[in-house]
């Protein structure tokens, strides 16, 4: 049983087209999309947790889905739900948010035999203002993990996974260095990690990499600041947990970065699929 487009694109539709758009200040947009979450993972066959916290006078909420959760050993798939401002966030993320969903379903549907459990969690404020901050999903939740004493293998976080081209120079690069190492066509997802867990992104980098129909890329930044830590992996690195991102490499490729231009239309479905795929492969093959 592999990932399926339909139902990918069904989550991305729906997260696009909610007005006013899913932002930090749209709270009743918010809701909704954590509605949609809640019933997506309990007919995938999961209960949820839902974790609340106060910013800016007002709530917010992190969904989790948890499989195998008598297991003392945990890893974390994670994806945030919330967008910049004023505009669909079709890659940016519900592009991420499908895979998670999706993910989910594959592990509640094959049922592996695992000995480490395995938490689906969608976050709320990662998007600024709040970036960077204690207020954001993946903080609250990381937080709660370390005050709980938990085991927590690793975490993987889904960020911008369905933009790509096979347009020769459609990949762009920061610096001279990169571009001599990584292939400039933009048809490849990456696996980003920093030096202090780089055992744990290259076990995931080979996990991902068998049997892929994808080109699966590895980088390791010598800390999380700066590109490393554009998302909500950064988060867990302040509890010393492993983590790493699964990205397209974002504004670095995709034009549409944070306007209205970031719909679905823009999106590679068949290749989100493999993108899903190989990370089932991983998170189900975990030592």
């Amino acid at each position: 049983m592999n990932a399926q487009i339909t139902r990918l694109y069904q989550d991305v539709e729906f997260l696009t087209t909610i007005k006013p758009y899913r932002n930090y200040q749209n709270l009743q947009s918010l809701e909704r999309v954590v509605t949609y979450l809640e019933r997506e993972f309990k007919e995938a066959g999961s209960p949820t947790e839902i974790q609340t916290w106060v910013a800016a006078g007002n709530e917010y909420k992190n969904i989790i889905a948890s499989y195998n959760p008598g297991a003392t050993r945990r890893l974390v798939v994670g994806a945030h739900y919330d967008v910049a401002g004023d505009q669909p966030g079709a890659d940016d993320n519900a592009s991420a948010v499908a895979g998670l969903l999706e993910t989910a379903r594959l592990v509640f549907a094959q049922k592996p035999a695992l000995d480490y459990r395995v938490d689906f969690v969608a976050y709320c404020l990662e998007e600024p203002p709040f970036f960077g901050s204690e207020q954001m999903g993946s903080y609250v939740h990381a937080k709660s993990l370390h005050d709980q004493k938990a085991e927590v293998l690793g975490m993987l976080c889904y960020e911008m996974i369905g933009y790509f081209s096979d347009a020769p120079g459609s990949q762009h690069f920061p610096t001279p260095e990169l571009a001599k190492l990584y292939p400039h066509t933009g048809n490849f997802i990456i696996v980003v990690g920093i030096d202090s867990y780089a055992d744990f992104t290259n076990q995931v980098h080979r996990l991902m990499q068998v049997d892929a129909n994808i080109d699966v890329q590895v980088i390791t930044f010598p800390s999380g600041d700066g590109l490393a830590g554009l998302s909500d992996q950064r988060s867990y690195w302040k509890f010393g947990y492993p983590a790493l991102m699964i990205n397209d490499t974002s504004f670095i490729r995709n034009p549409h970065y944070h306007r209205k231009s970031d719909t679905i239309e823009t999106l590679d479905f068949k290749r989100m699929v493999e993108v899903v795929n190989c990370t089932y492969r991983a998170i189900t093959h975990f030592t």
